[in-house]
């Protein structure tokens, strides 16, 4: 007959890797139900990547065995943690609120434009925010932010050296377009590239910020997995053009973010080029990429809608200029940016009340 206590004295000596504390102290450990030769348990996980939660399992599952033998039937579900347990026990960028991913599955819809103005939007609050250029291939906020060919200082923080980033604009921007010539093509293989990314987290002195935006690349792969398994992202947003050849990538993106190993929460959807007004016709709008067709598929999924930006001269020559929209002066007041940039604001603070509400 195994004796719970014993169990219970066997799970204490396996680690949680990311919390740095056994499964028991931490209250990991739920349903435990031991019969006569079998152990039924639950385990919770901060890391939802598959291969943490394939981990534990195989910890717990051979812990008991080589204790209680192999006859024992060991039971284990793992699943991941909700986000209290990452926003109370973040080791990574602790000082940091927010951890905000900005995605699209296509290239070339304004991800990154909508990146900085999100980024310059809330700085304008008032509010700390930093941007890392996560676009390993084709980074572009040194081109925004009038950065170009400027190269981070190493500060000692703690008798460790890490890297500082480089402020505009009352941002904090980190970019692999930084460290790399800009003429020359960055050619690395998937875990080259997914090492640089995390070493602008790791080894970087951030400080405290609110909101840490993260211009990911396009698509859905080795890059956008290594982030999510090492960094604690708190939501992400979606950008897409009308056009449908985009909204079909949006989709998969949106359905990555939702997967079980990933559930990174969706915090809405920015339609953008949503239509063209020419200078000289200000009131007229030519809906060239479709109408209305990312504000469709979010209302289609069951995601926010942040709002729509329509394709203007000036939105593009300025984060061309290294000066965003959104400092621009003589850019109209309550724009089409400032909605979404409101409305981002909206959803963080909804997301913030749901996880207060759930403790």
């Amino acid at each position: 007959m195994i004796e719970r206590e014993k169990v219970l004295e066997i799970l204490s000596n396996i680690t949680e890797p990311d919390l740095k504390k056994d499964i028991i102290t931490l209250n990991l450990v739920e349903n435990l139900l031991v019969e006569e030769n079998k152990v039924k348990l639950t385990v919770y996980v901060s890391n939802p990547a598959m291969h943490a939660r394939n981990r534990m399992k195989e910890a717990v599952t051979f812990n008991l065995k080589s204790r209680l033998g192999n006859k024992v039937e060991v039971e284990c579900v793992v699943m991941q943690k909700s986000n209290e347990l990452n926003d109370t026990h973040r080791k990574v960028l602790p000082e940091v609120k927010k951890i905000i991913a900005i995605a699209s599955g296509k290239g070339g819809v304004g991800k990154s434009t909508v990146t900085a103005n999100l980024a310059g939007g809330l700085a304008k609050k008032g509010f700390k925010v930093g941007v890392v250029d996560a676009d390993i291939y084709g980074p572009s906020m040194p081109t925004m932010f009038d950065l170009v060919g400027e190269r981070p200082n190493m500060i000692e923080i703690d008798g460790v050296s890490k890297i500082e980033p480089i402020e505009s604009h009352g941002v904090k921007i980190l970019s692999i377009g930084f460290f790399t010539d800009k003429e020359n093509a960055v050619v690395w293989r998937g875990p080259m590239a997914s090492k640089a990314l995390i070493q602008m987290f790791n080894d970087a002195h951030w400080d405290k910020l609110d909101y840490l935006f993260v211009d990911l690349p396009p698509g859905t792969g080795d890059i956008h997995l290594s982030l999510i398994q090492s960094i604690p992202l708190d939501g992400v947003v979606i950008v897409s053009t009308p056009q449908e050849v985009a909204l079909a990538d949006a989709r998969r993106g949106v359905n990555m973010f939702k997967m079980d190993n990933v559930n990174v929460p969706i915090l809405g959807l920015v339609e953008n080029m949503s239509w063209f007004s020419p200078v000289e016709l200000p009131q007229n709008k030519y809906f060239i990429f479709g109408r209305d067709g990312a504000k469709n598929l979010a209302t289609g999924m069951g995601i926010p809608f942040l709002g729509q930006i329509p394709l203007i001269q000036s939105v593009c020559e300025s984060g061309d200029s290294g000066r965003p929209a959104i400092f621009q002066e003589e850019f109209p007041k309550d724009t089409s940016i400032d909605k979404v940039v409101n409305e981002f604001e909206n959803q963080v603070e909804l997301l913030t009340n749901l996880v207060s509400n759930e403790k």
